[in-house]
């Protein structure tokens, strides 16, 4: 009712909106001291850069960042995560299974894979990313799993949780025994049987690999302290939003 607007479906273009549209008027009506707007990623799973639908939601995404701007707001874009498409050349999922691969070579059941994109919103992505971690039977071979999935094509990394933790700043009592990343193109699914596709909206893009690390970090004001070249990182947003507001 605030908003003067209906809370739009989940699989849209306009809750993005509907989340810029309440942002320009809490800066309108209460002039907070920080705003998170976080939007859904829905458009850029169903739809490719430069498509008119993806055109579409980056002009009405820069509308609101022109209106946020020219009411003062100091501002950082950024994302958790960029998108790559996920299909052959016939619009089908690339997928491996991993938890159908653990089930043949240790016993159905006796190793369990955990997909951390897992949601509810299965039309974005049919629970399919780049990402996931096992956890494996005591008296498993570790080395032995490990090699068997690294030589899988389509697999781009294969580690122990000690090597996760160091390469990717996990925390380790929150990942299994192994993580499994899948190339740019591949996604790593659980069991066939578990991931009903035929919900997709069009071929599969997602994310979770190395392919989608790199994502955008703009500001809109100088910050002349900056080095020529920082290592930014998207949790980064907080800090240089706050040293752009201070600086006026």
């Amino acid at each position: 009712r605030w908003l003067g607007r209906e809370v739009p479906d989940v699989y849209s273009a306009e809750l993005s909106e509907f989340v810029f549209a309440a942002g320009v008027k809490l800066l309108d009506e209460m002039r907070p001291d920080v705003m998170y707007l976080t939007t859904t990623d829905y458009i850029q799973h169903a739809h490719a850069p430069g498509t008119p639908v993806a055109n579409a939601f980056y002009a009405m995404f820069d509308r609101y960042l022109g209106e946020l701007d020219a009411r003062g707001a100091a501002i950082v874009v950024t994302a958790d995560h960029g998108m790559k498409p996920k299909h052959d050349e016939a619009g089908r999922p690339n997928v491996i299974y991993a938890q159908d691969l653990l089930d043949e070579w240790l016993g159905e059941g006796a190793a369990r894979v955990i997909l951390p994109i897992t949601d509810p919103y299965v039309v974005h992505h049919g629970a399919l990313g780049g990402f996931a971690t096992a956890y494996l039977p005591a008296g498993a071979d570790r080395a032995e799993i490990v090699a068997r999935l690294a030589a899988i094509p389509g697999i781009d990394a294969v580690l122990t949780r000690e090597e996760a933790v160091e390469r990717f700043e996990l925390p380790a009592d929150r990942i299994g025994d192994i993580v499994m990343v899948a190339g740019e193109t591949m996604t790593i699914g659980s069991s066939a049987s578990r991931h009903d596709l035929s919900a997709l909206h069009g071929p599969l893009r997602s994310h979770g690999g190395f392919g989608t690390q790199t994502v955008p970090f703009i500001v809109n004001r100088p910050l002349p302290d900056l080095p020529a070249a920082p290592a930014l990182r998207n949790f980064d947003a907080f800090h240089y939003a706050t040293t752009a507001a201070a600086k006026g």
